[in-house]
């Protein structure tokens, strides 16, 4: 993946709270107020760390999620990665390329929610933090991984989850383009809370239920981004990302292999449990993915409207 050079960043979708000390901490052992996220866990069942975990990134499909609200939140984004401002800084600077995966992907779904769904997008931050960090859904530590919180808008991101987790412990690769699969997959759950799915979710475990077929959707919808990332523009009409490569798609589906449900269950516990799984198995994660690259529409990605995932 390559950056555009003369390609301007808006720093103003990304806010930086590592080192401010964040609040709360229930993450995803006390559970979380004010609207769980996605990511909002596995109820009851008694796995080891590193199940619930992953239960918690790239989604959960909570349905007490709700519609987009207001939380009260400030947005203090502005000029704290003042290092970011153009494309060549991306090449050069992990949170910089961060900051303009974030504007690939909101800058697609500007133009791409409209045009086929004729619901205005609305853009919403990503809050990189460490440690602990206060959401409108309730507290959360490092241990939930990437999430969305529906209340506030927001995608949470603490960038120790690709090292420690990601590859550490679940095997993946890794790489540039894991990272973007993730983002790409949170900022399909603000898709979704803005066109009102989540309120679709009655059935919360199980390898045809509803949390299964929001997570799958997510993938698909970060599949839309990457067919048409290379023409995500910035502000001044300038694309941001001028080439992806075919290690970068084998990165994204290396990342969605690493996070199936049936992986994970191999993984830790040594046998598959189709009625628990809450996020899909490996190998439709990546199908749905490969289906939003190639096809790239909103209907072709509709994951409640088919009998078999």
């Amino acid at each position: 993946m390559r950056f555009n050079p003369k390609a301007r960043l808006d720093r103003s979708q990304v806010q930086n709270r590592r080192g401010n000390g964040g609040g709360g901490g229930s993450g995803i052992r006390g559970g979380m107020g004010g609207g769980l996220p996605v990511g909002g866990g596995i109820g009851g069942v008694l796995l080891i760390i590193v199940v619930v975990v992953v239960s918690q990134m790239l989604g959960g499909g909570s349905p007490d999620s709700g519609a987009p609200g207001d939380s009260g939140a400030v947005s203090t984004g502005g000029d704290e990665l003042s290092q970011c401002e153009s494309g060549a800084d991306a090449n050069s600077d992990p949170d910089c390329a961060r900051l303009a995966l974030v504007n690939s992907i909101q800058s697609f779904w500007s133009r791409a929610l409209e045009q086929q769904s004729g619901q205005r997008y609305q853009q919403a931050d990503t809050v990189i933090f460490s440690n602990q960090v206060d959401t409108g859904c309730g507290g959360a530590t490092s241990d939930v991984g990437p999430f969305y919180c529906p209340p506030d808008q927001q995608v949470y991101l603490d960038t120790t989850f690709f090292d420690d987790m990601l590859e550490g412990q679940l095997g993946g690769q890794g790489g540039d383009f894991a990272e973007a699969y993730v983002l790409a997959h949170e900022y399909g759950h603000h898709v979704q809370n803005l066109l009102g799915t989540m309120g679709r979710v009655r059935t919360q475990q199980g390898a045809n239920s509803d949390a299964v077929r929001l997570e799958l959707q997510a993938d698909c919808y970060a599949g839309m981004w990457t067919k048409y990332a290379t023409q995500a523009e910035d502000g001044q009409g300038r694309v941001l990302i001028e080439e992806l490569t075919q290690q970068d798609i084998e990165e994204a589906l290396d990342a969605a292999r690493a996070v199936g449900d049936d992986r994970i269950q191999q993984k830790t516990s040594g046998r598959i449990d189709p009625d628990r799984w809450t996020h899909g198995s490996a190998d439709q994660r990546m199908a749905w993915f490969t289906t939003g690259r190639e096809q790239g529409s909103l209907e072709a990605c509709d994951t409640f409207a088919v009998a078999q995932l």
